[in-house]
């Protein structure tokens, strides 16, 4: 098959390491595999993985946008010069894209990916887009297009991420790291995640004033761009404790920065799955997560990770202070956090379904 993934852009993020991913494992069973996308830093990275680039002006989040319109005319041609078999869609405006792709060029199919949860506004009522299937990528995201859009079941898989595994659980870059973060000595608690509210980094912050009287040494390592980030900032700063926080805009490898925390915390309101929870989960360390969406399908309560309650600074707290206080708690949940993420969410199998996925649209036999 010849498939063409369409993503906003290949920075670093959720959805890019999605795509590097499931491109790899594509290409690897023969298929050919290509993106447009407007760029971004992981370009090289996809080049190397044997996936061909196209350049799109597609950095819009408008559905109606100019970028759409001249996306579209720049891709009709290639599609068929290339005799693109699936169009990929990962977010709303590429998903209008995608929509827009296949129903000019007949015989496409056109697949989409909901990564987490949107707003039922009346555009997406009024023009779906949403292809001829849909892959959810938790149960939770597959209730939220059953309840909220009234979407036909049959159209819609759950299809978990599945990561790469290999270079997680190795931590020979912890103290080089941890030097250059100049945390050498900290208990040092970490995130990694887009900087939005939907993500609960204010409640992690207003923990960590909490955490910092029993645990005077703990540092807060907040990693990602974003909206709120300066709003954040703020917050820290009047709570007193900006010697007790570093931000860091982004990592180019996640695995060395997770090499140098000790607890990992996802304290958001809403998550389709969590990408970077399940890296540090693959990383060995122990995690703390609110019980919202897919992060309770990855966080089993005391089994390999602690869950909260969602806004719940004074939980997150406790949860904290007591992977602080319990070393051997705090080795037993990243041994059995490591253990469920290579069981239970391999690289291949997420690359398998959508394959399946990929050939049921177009009608082709396994």
């Amino acid at each position: 098959m010849n498939i063409l993934f369409i993503a906003n852009h290949l920075n670093v993020g959720g959805i890019s390491s999605y795509l590097l991913t499931l491109g790899s494992g594509l290409k690897e069973r023969g298929h050919n595999v290509y993106v447009a996308s407007s760029g971004g830093s992981l370009v090289d990275k996809f080049k190397k993985s044997g996936i061909t680039h196209i350049r799109v002006p597609l950095r819009t989040k408008k559905e109606v946008s100019p970028k759409i319109i001249i996306s579209f005319l720049k891709l009709s041609g290639k599609v068929r010069k290339l005799s693109i078999d699936v169009l990929h869609s990962n977010s709303r405006t590429t998903q209008v894209l995608g929509d827009l792709l296949s129903r000019y060029n007949k015989g496409i199919a056109h697949v989409f990916t909901c990564h987490g949860f949107f707003k039922p506004k009346l555009s997406r009522r009024l023009f779906p887009c949403w292809g001829k299937a849909v892959i959810a990528i938790s149960s939770q995201v597959k209730e939220h297009l059953l309840q909220d859009f009234k979407l036909d079941e049959k159209k819609i898989s759950v299809i978990n991420n599945g990561i790469d595994t290999a270079g997680f659980g190795d931590f020979s870059a912890r103290e080089k790291t941890r030097r250059k973060l100049g945390v050498n000595d900290a208990f040092l608690v970490g995130i990694i995640a887009r900087l939005s509210d939907v993500k609960g980094h204010t409640y992690l912050i207003q923990a960590m004033q909490i955490v910092l009287k029993d645990c005077p040494s703990a540092k807060l390592l907040i990693v990602g761009e974003g909206k709120a980030g300066r709003a954040l900032v703020e917050q820290v700063n009047d709570l007193g404790i900006r010697d007790k926080v570093i931000f860091l805009a982004q990592a180019q490898n996640n695995r060395d920065i997770l090499s140098a925390m000790d607890v990992f915390v996802m304290p958001s309101l809403q998550e389709g799955l969590g990408l970077a929870l399940m890296e540090a989960m693959a990383q060995g360390l122990a995690v703390v997560g609110s019980s919202v969406g897919g992060i309770k399908t990855l966080i089993r309560d005391r089994e390999n990770g602690l869950l909260v309650r969602p806004a719940d600074s004074a939980g997150l707290a406790r949860a904290i202070i007591k992977l602080f206080s319990d070393q051997p708690l705090r080795g037993e949940l990243g041994i059995k956090a490591r253990k469920f993420i290579m069981d239970n969410f391999p690289a291949a199998k997420m690359a398998d379904e959508t394959e399946r996925v990929y050939k049921k649209c177009l009608r082709i036999k396994d």
